[in-house]
């Protein structure tokens, strides 16, 4: 179903790193800030985010990216990886906000992607996408003419089978980055393993973890440049998407919570809250309100029941919301109108049942962040919703969230329904500098038979 190529693509000179690819490697542009852009750009000038986030005012920018680019490339910084692969890419991390326990090690691989539109059903996507952020990326696209950021797709593999030939891949080299993960890169080269990677890949849909954006970015660039030099060819490097692909059947495969931090309404009542949230809710009055632990806690506890919401709020008090079993979906007044696959999920629940219904942000407002944060740290946040270090509370109410299991995730998108934007995150995230692919329209992507 799915179709996959190895890369040749544009690679940092490893022999004139000095501090090593940990240096010029960076997260994925939207979740960099412009404190972390001046901390990676110090780090080395030649860092990729001077790419993915380039410096100038309006539109400039993208065309500073493209003369960056073409400079490095002639001064042999970037140079062209011409022996096809796959790239496997190990993260051994700890889970995020753990402390100490055992590292998980998670395993993928950078290949090239054949780009399909979401309505052949070949790739999957799980959430919805908004335009801001594919303008900036298609104008990127169309100055540096690369896919410089990779996607992050799951494919089906419950026996591992991929496993032996991902391991035959030599080691290029290894590092640390400052947030504690280790990361190792290495080139599956042998002819078997390809073909057996492929052959295994293309039994499979593949579902979009995360990238969304970039992955209709690039359809929408590759059918410009169809448009504009005629040339349709199938191998053609305008046809695919450069991805981190990973077994979603893995073990190691782990998702972490995207919690809704809610600011800005126009008045906000706890005690209103949970007397609407009754029609439809089981609502647990929570003793243990103040520390996010404890919360943490009594989210799971309650989940034991069916799906769960935890609120706590800027005045200290907080709740636990557990879907009525004897509630007639059907006939709610929000929920009601949503496909049956979405309406016992933690996260179309709060985002239909309260959100929208009893707080009153519509989906437009939900999918502009009007009123919403997006946290993943429920310590720091709930430190901000009551004072923290300054005293004075940020926004109004926090949803502790439970992660969404990548089966449902699955689930969801094989019958065609996206789920609310954020509603998943995979973490680590992929770094971004690894490999580029580049989007020539006379290059094709190599063909091993």
């Amino acid at each position: 179903m799915a179709e996959i190529a190895p890369l040749t693509p544009l690679r940092y000179d490893l022999a004139k790193l000095s501090q090593g690819l940990g240096s010029v490697v960076a997260p994925p542009y939207d979740v960099i800030d412009a404190d972390q852009r001046a901390a990676l750009v110090a780090r080395d000038p030649q860092n990729v985010v001077q790419l993915i986030l380039p410096h100038g005012e309006g539109d400039t920018k993208y065309g500073n990216a493209a003369t960056l680019l073409k400079e490095w490339c002639d001064a042999g910084v970037l140079i062209r990886d011409h022996a096809p692969g796959f790239y496997r890419y190990d993260q051994t991390f700890k889970p995020p906000g753990t402390g100490a326990g055992r590292a998980i090690t998670r395993r993928g691989f950078l290949a090239l992607v054949k780009l399909a539109p979401f309505s052949d059903k070949i790739v999957l996507p799980h959430e919805r996408t908004l335009s801001g952020p594919k303008e900036d990326r298609l104008k990127l696209f169309r100055a540096t003419r690369t896919n410089l950021s990779p996607g992050f797709m799951l494919y089906r593999d419950p026996q591992s089978a991929l496993d032996a030939p991902l391991d035959t891949g030599d080691v290029l080299t290894e590092f640390n980055t400052p947030d504690g993960i280790h990361h190792v890169l290495a080139k599956v080269t042998e002819r078997d393993a390809i073909r057996a990677i492929q052959a295994g890949i293309a039994k499979s849909q593949l579902l979009i973890a995360d990238g969304h954006h970039r992955y209709e970015t690039a359809v929408r660039y590759r059918d410009e440049v169809i448009a504009a030099t005629g040339n349709d060819g199938p191998k053609a490097e305008h046809q695919y998407f450069m991805t981190f692909l990973v077994n979603g059947d893995d073990p190691n495969l782990v998702v972490f919570p995207t919690h809704r931090h809610v600011h800005s309404l126009p008045s906000f009542s706890f005690d209103e809250l949970v007397a609407k949230a009754k029609d439809t809710f089981i609502v647990e009055i929570l003793a243990d309100h103040a520390d996010a632990n404890a919360l943490d806690a009594d989210l799971r506890r309650v989940s034991a029941r069916g799906p769960s919401i935890v609120a706590a709020t800027a005045d200290g008090r907080a709740a636990a919301f557990t879907l009525r079993p004897d509630v007639d979906l059907d006939k709610h007044p929000t929920l009601g109108s949503r496909p049956a696959v979405l309406r016992r999920t933690d996260v179309a629940i709060l985002h239909s049942a309260i959100l929208e219904h009893i707080l009153g942000i519509t989906q437009e407002a939900q999918a502009a962040k009007t009123n919403i944060w997006y946290p993943q740290d429920i310590r720091a946040t709930l430190s901000d919703l009551r004072g923290g270090v300054s005293g004075s509370p940020k926004g109004q109410v926090l949803f502790i969230m439970n992660p969404t299991p990548v089966a449902q995730v699955r689930e969801i998108a094989e019958a065609g329904e996206v789920m609310p934007q954020k509603s998943t995150f995979f973490f680590p995230k992929v770094l971004t500098g690894l490999a580029i692919h580049t989007l020539d329209p006379s290059r094709y992507v190599p063909i091993v038979l």
